[in-house]
């Protein structure tokens, strides 16, 4: 049986005039992500204003230009529910919030292709997620890393996914990460302001780039606690790009600590990380703050860091 198809309206902002059309469109449209409306243009299903079909994503849009975005029904979700204790720090019919513990994978992919954190989400809400991503029901509005602790959304209708991706986009969601780094920042706090994007060296990591190629990544960072040749300090996150805490800190010379990409761990801290068996980077989401989607209430969420991290804090204050 073939699969039901929605039509979206999309107008091009002045801003957006001569951005790529992947990237104009998810301006336009926050609920969907680049990604996404890039695969739509690839499957025919984006069109102009004179009904013929966008062939190419780079091709570049023009402020006030119409596109008509057919989107069809969520495909049937083969992932397994998988009954995986939660940390719920908040629940109700539209979202959830979860403490995620880190080691856990946000969503099924290749090398973990079950127990991840939609898994958990399938068998907890008993199959009541959005379905806008074009998976039914994945529910997932942002991620963070699988070895990062702490707070993430989930959307578990519709309304609420559109809602939710909308902040996202305009960067109006609260987040505050909590590290520990290598070295003491001096200043003891401000701003790093750098574009991101993958590495040209090497896919797997993301570097800062200035050739046009990256998205802009801004992080105000300041020291709460200085330790022996290291720091606790909170970032917040003005966006939220791939891997940004990790590779702005280390970009100034004050990586993660346990961080295995982008740490360059001192001498003084290997032998600790070792003892202390801590293989992960440093790094948990602390705090969440967003208007609810549905009621326009102001929710803020805070987490204390986890036992490793404050293991590892205790064995660094002396």
């Amino acid at each position: 049986m073939s699969r039901g198809v929605s039509t979206v309206q999309a107008v091009i902002a002045d801003d957006a005039d001569g951005w790529r059309i992947d990237r104009a469109l998810a301006a336009a449209l926050p609920q969907f992500s680049r990604e996404r409306l890039k695969a739509l243009i690839g499957e025919g299903m984006v069109r102009d204003a004179q009904d013929l079909p966008v062939a190419d994503p780079s091709a570049r849009a023009r402020a006030g230009a119409r596109y008509a975005v057919a989107v069809p029904e969520p495909r049937p979700l083969h992932n397994e529910a998988q009954d995986i204790a939660l940390n719920v720090a908040y629940e109700d019919e539209h979202l959830i919030v979860v403490d995620k513990p880190a080691g856990l994978v946000i969503h099924p992919a290749a090398g973990n292709a079950d127990g991840t954190l939609v898994n958990a989400l399938l068998h907890h809400c008993a199959g009541q997620l959005s379905g806008i991503g074009g998976v039914a029901r994945p529910g997932i509005v942002h991620r963070i890393d699988k070895d990062t602790s702490g707070l993430i959304v989930a959307a578990k209708s519709d309304v609420a996914h559109e809602g939710l991706a909308r902040q996202f986009a305009d960067h109006s969601i609260e987040r505050r990460y909590r590290a520990i780094v290598s070295g003491i920042p001096a200043p003891a706090s401000g701003t790093v302001d750098a574009p991101l994007a993958r590495s040209s060296a090497n896919r797997k990591k993301i570097a800062i780039v200035e050739d046009g190629r990256g998205k802009r990544a801004v992080t105000h960072y300041r020291l709460i606690h200085a330790l022996r040749e290291a720091a606790l300090i909170e970032c917040r996150l003005e966006t939220g790009r791939t891997h940004q805490v990790r590779v702005h800190m280390a970009s100034m010379g004050h990586g993660l600590l346990g961080d295995p990409v982008y740490g360059r761990p001192r001498q003084a801290h290997r032998a600790l990380l070792k003892q202390l068996g801590f293989e992960r980077q440093a790094l948990h989401a602390a705090r969440l703050g967003f208007i609810h989607p549905v009621d326009s209430r102001a929710l803020t969420f805070d987490s204390e860091i986890p036992a490793d991290m404050q293991e590892l804090f205790r064995a660094l204050d002396v």
